[in-house]
């Protein structure tokens, strides 16, 4: 018998099964070797598995799946958009698109009324665990729906194929909560149900407690909330004093505690509060002996983003978090626009093509803030997965909106007049939901990074070690294309 070495192979820059330990630079490096570590493979596997589960499902629901233009125009949408000049028209540049948002609006319109798409999308901005320049979306659009038509169609999609490639039984229909719910009782839009713990209203409580700082916070029309946490005795005094200075850099005075023993009650407000206030807050719900309130004062938003922060930090230090559950939650009723105080204008909350709840329409212009949009967003074990709305199919109110974000006639027309003028053609009514299926499958493998779920992944600086990726292109390459490079490397 003969045996032929087909190859042969260089000494290995680290142990491929034990890889994971090593930096993620060297693994990224050398990414062929790293793929053929189990885990990851069997995530590659997973995420082509499950995207055919979702082809398989939109087939049966009669959807189309459409590619459109990755070529296309530059119209930011929040995050900076990705150029590609253009050598046939000189000073022009496409854009890399950041979603099919448009193009699957102009599909309603052209009428095809269920289409889908398997949509990679590039987005230039700072990277996160979560995030890279270019990812995957699922995404979604449908004609003559409203709100619950997109949810159930999603759910079901959801349902099918997580069952289809898991373990995992879902049961459907997903909870939902309004945007004020959300922050009011967890702090944050992206909700991790997983744990209680959540926020409490203490405003009430603590009115004429006879301390003159928690006074002075309700007479300027702030409000009092909380946290209880059971385990009060795992908190020390260290803990507290670190959640003391995380408050302050995000720009409050400190934040207040009881300790609750059996019988007594410690708390640097001990002595300034009326012991009426002190039996009131003993009867409030979760307070037993051993418990520690946390609560802050202030502006509402900032009271509970600030609490929300500290309930997801105490329920990861205290292992709160059931890590065996998968918890799906809508959130619903988003505002439609925001103030952006750093540069002193309103802004979308979602995008300037969202809806506006029909009882809002007549007084846009007068109470913009006031304004509840169609949008839902739906919400996985704390991280947002998906997101969609019902789009504006009236020109008229469309361009009310651009007018209601400061943009000129001219402007908008520049931007978004194909998409203006193919409104005026009869567009019906219409929505959809794009779902981050790097993300979704990040969850569903418990992965604590998306690069762990692509193939070919870049790091947080946007580059890819295997090919070198971005490189500087030769003076011939940028003269066809009228470049010239207006930048000197630091020494």
């Amino acid at each position: 018998e003969e045996l032929e070495i087909l190859n042969v192979s260089e000494p290995l820059p680290f142990e491929i099964q034990e890889s994971k330990n090593i930096n993620e630079n060297t693994r990224l490096k050398y990414r062929y070797l790293d793929l053929r570590r189990q885990q990851l493979k069997e995530n590659i596997v997973f995420r082509s598995d499950f995207i055919s589960r979702i082809r398989e499902f939109f087939f049966k629901e009669g959807f189309v799946e459409i590619e459109t233009p990755v070529l296309t125009k530059s119209t930011p949408e929040g995050a900076r958009d990705f150029l590609v000049p253009s050598r046939l028209n000189p000073g022009s540049f496409y854009a890399l698109p950041q979603s099919p948002q448009l193009f699957k609006q102009i599909l309603m319109i052209s009428g095809f009324d269920r289409y889908y798409q398997i949509a990679r999308c590039f987005r230039d901005e700072d990277l996160r665990s979560d995030r890279q320049p270019e990812f995957t979306q699922i995404d979604v659009e449908m004609s003559f729906v409203e709100e619950n038509d997109i949810m159930d169609i999603s759910e079901r999609m959801i349902k099918y194929a997580i069952e289809k490639t898991t373990d995992i039984k879902i049961s459907i229909p997903f909870p939902r909560l309004t945007y004020e719910e959300a922050i009011n009782r967890f702090g944050t839009d992206k909700p991790d149900t997983r744990f209680g713990m959540e926020i409490i209203e203490l405003s009430e409580a603590l009115a004429d407690s006879g301390s003159n700082i928690l006074q002075s916070i309700l007479d300027s029309g702030g409000v009092i909330k909380g946290l209880i946490i059971q385990q009060g005795e795992n908190i020390s005094i260290k803990d507290v004093d670190n959640l003391n200075e995380f408050v302050k850099q995000k720009g409050g005075k400190g934040i207040g505690w009881m300790r609750f023993r059996e019988n007594e009650v410690v708390s640097p407000l001990r002595k300034s509060l009326k012991e009426v206030v002190i039996e009131k807050i003993k009867k409030i719900s979760g307070i037993s002996p051993g418990s520690l309130l946390l609560f802050l004062g202030g502006k509402n938003q900032w009271v509970c983003e600030t609490l929300g922060e500290i309930r997801l930090h105490i329920g990861t230090k205290l292992n709160l978090i059931d890590e065996s559950l998968f918890n799906f939650l809508w959130v619903v009723d988003f505002p439609l626009f925001e103030f952006n105080q750093e540069e002193q204008r309103i802004q979308c909350v979602h995008h300037p093509f969202t809806s506006p709840k029909k009882q809002d329409i007549e007084n846009l212009e007068k109470q913009p803030l006031a304004a509840k949009s169609r949008a839902y967003d739906l919400v996985l074990n704390g991280s947002e997965i998906g997101g969609g709305s019902i789009r504006i199919h009236d020109r008229k109110l469309q361009e009310r909106i651009f007018s209601i974000l400061n943009m000129k006639p001219e402007e908008y027309n520049e931007k978004f007049g194909f998409l203006l003028e193919a409104l005026g053609y009869g567009a019906p009514p219409h929505g959809g939901i794009a779902f981050g299926l790097d993300r979704l499958v990040m969850i569903l493998r418990k992965e604590d990074s998306i690069r762990e779920t692509i193939a070919f992944p870049k790091t947080q600086k946007g580059v890819c070690p295997l090919s070198g990726a971005p490189g500087i292109v030769d003076e011939r390459q940028l003269r066809e294309l009228y470049i010239k490079v207006d930048f000197k490397p630091k020494e």
